[in-house]
């Protein structure tokens, strides 16, 4: 692969052989999030350190007002400000300054088992783009996610995505993931919000990139929410319906249409 030195020693090691940049970014937004940041990064660091692993972590500071940007900096990671609101905007804010080869998505709230960054960068290795988590396939913790999300709201949204844009995986909204930094000049990302984590998986869909899926520990969240889940939810649902195959749009104009028709016929 193109820059990449691997040398010998440990399964998954990846090194910089010149040493002027890393290979690999880890980026994590951030909104209030000093609950969780230290023992994020902290474990970031020990699997680069274990791993042999040449990185940097980028955290996007989406206008924290309580300690997470001290926090950060104190720990020795690049703090990058991002005053737009938005998961989004802070993760695009937050990929466009990331110098790794690689990059490691994941959120700041230590939700996530950063024990998986191996997985995710062999996989990359391998000739993937872009690998998605999922924690269907891994091990959702009690108290990690709510009933609802765990058996109604995610399912419901991934399946939707599977029909609308065929693919077979299945945590859509996973929020650790892995790509290729070459590959995201090509993903034309723009969404703001939540919605931002369905409209990368389906711009690596439509541009053809290979794709695979490894599966991912999810841990109760250190910290206050910043999901709303119903407004979230939505908004995922309109980007599907505004951005969805063609063929989508005649389906309400075929359901007035037999509306229609059968008031005809009741009427006549």
């Amino acid at each position: 692969m193109t820059g990449l030195a691997v040398q010998e020693g440990q399964a998954g090691e990846i090194s910089n052989a010149d040493g002027a940049h890393p290979r690999v970014s880890v980026v994590m937004p951030c909104l209030n999030e000093e609950e969780g940041i230290a023992a994020s990064i902290r474990a970031v660091k020990e699997v680069f350190q274990q791993e042999r692993i040449d990185g940097e972590i980028v955290v996007s500071d989406n206008g924290s007002t309580d300690d997470s940007r001290r926090i950060a900096l104190s720990e020795g990671c690049r703090v990058v400000d991002q005053p737009e609101r938005g998961y989004g905007a802070a993760y695009m804010k937050g990929l466009s300054e990331a110098r790794g080869e690689f990059i490691i998505m994941a959120d700041a709230d230590h939700t996530y088992d950063f024990n998986a960054i191996p997985d995710f960068l062999r996989l990359l290795q391998e000739g993937n783009d872009f690998v998605l988590g999922s924690r269907f396939k891994g091990k959702i913790h009690p108290g990690a996610m709510p009933w609802a999300r765990r058996y109604i709201g995610n399912p419901v949204l991934s399946t939707m995505t599977r029909l609308l844009f065929r693919t077979r995986l299945s945590d859509i909204h996973c929020g650790m993931r892995g790509l290729r930094r070459s590959a995201l000049a090509d993903l034309g990302l723009k969404m703001p919000g939540m919605e931002f984590a369905t409209e990368m998986v389906v711009s690596v869909l439509r541009n053809g990139l290979r794709v695979a899926e490894t599966p991912v520990d999810y841990f109760p969240r250190k910290g206050a929410s910043k999901l709303n889940p119903l407004h979230d939810a939505w908004r995922h649902v309109i980007f599907m319906i505004r951005n969805g195959p063609s063929w989508l749009w005649c389906v309400p104009a075929f359901a007035g249409l037999a509306a229609v028709v059968i008031l005809i016929l009741v009427w006549i």
